[in-house]
């Protein structure tokens, strides 16, 4: 597992977008395309920013299942991580990841009510790589 978990750290490492996909009310996936986790720790926990008031929040408010993708085209591999979205708006959350270009999307700064943080918490995941897919448990 050594590794394929370094083989799959490397590859989220090196990606400049990343795919969240939560589940409507109706129970259809949603996919939506985000700028890379601001934060990660490990394959385990990734951290990213977004809108309170966005549709996704929403949805993850009521149904907390979530995954998250990572591609890379150049050689047609990916791995699919699922877990549980949580999202979160304390004050030290959202200072952990903040940054200062933030402000073209979020006016009032760290203090602004439609900034908050999606944690991603994932706990199985799938990789593809070579016409081979692996499936994985995190630890």
């Amino acid at each position: 597992m050594k590794t394929l978990e370094s083989a799959i750290d490397n590859l989220i490492a090196h990606q400049k977008t990343s795919f969240i996909g939560s589940v409507d009310s109706e129970g259809y996936p949603n996919m939506k395309a985000m700028l890379p986790p601001r934060k990660r720790d490990g394959l385990r926990h990734f951290w990213f920013t977004t809108n309170t008031s966005s549709m996704r929040v929403k949805q993850f408010r009521k149904n907390p299942k979530a995954c998250v993708y990572f591609c890379d085209n150049r050689f047609f591999r990916g791995v699919m991580l699922k877990g549980t979205m949580t999202v979160l708006e304390d004050a030290s959350s959202k200072e952990m990841i903040w940054q200062e270009d933030d402000t073209m999307y979020y006016a009032k700064g760290v203090t602004d009510p439609d900034y908050c943080v999606l944690l991603f918490t994932a706990v199985e995941g799938r990789y593809y790589s070579n016409f081979e897919s692996k499936d994985f448990k995190i630890k």
